[in-house]
């Protein structure tokens, strides 16, 4: 199983506003963060806005913050919604020419494999990824959280 690099950035996203808090954040400070760019944020954040993970607040006060929290967003759920194929081999798509597919056993233990990756991803949250390691996270993505 292979991620693409916008799940990639739509996990580093979140994770970056999940420790920002309720401060808000904008996609030049997320892009300058994890040395990525700016545009592939852009669509990224839409996305997720789009999807109702994130809000986007417009104007010179605005941002983006986190619209769920962190215990309700799964990994699961969102590696569904940004990952366009899942299809793992050619047998799983409509547009299926293998000829062996009518005699053949991957399908179905490939399929097994995805249910297991899927069913592990289905149990861990975006702050089950924060954990204790959340003041680490602010230092390695370079935010200054205010002492509460």
């Amino acid at each position: 199983m292979h991620l693409t690099r916008y799940t990639d950035y739509a996990l580093r996203v979140l994770i970056f506003l999940a420790v920002k808090g309720e401060k808000r954040s904008t996609i030049h400070e997320i892009a300058e963060s994890f040395g990525v760019s700016r545009n592939h944020l852009m669509k990224v954040v839409q996305d997720l806005s789009h999807r109702g993970y994130i809000t986007t607040i417009r104007g010179k006060n605005g941002g983006l913050l986190l619209n769920r929290r962190p215990e309700e967003i799964t990994l699961g759920g969102l590696v569904r919604d940004t990952e366009h194929e899942l299809g793992l081999v050619e047998c799983f798509r409509d547009s299926n020419d293998c000829v062996i597919t009518p005699a053949c056993r991957l399908k179905p233990i490939l399929n097994e494999a995805m249910d297991a990756f899927m069913g592990v991803l289905d149990q861990y949250t975006l702050a089950d990824m924060l954990g204790r390691r959340q003041p680490q996270l602010a230092r390695l993505m370079q935010i200054t959280t205010s002492p509460v």
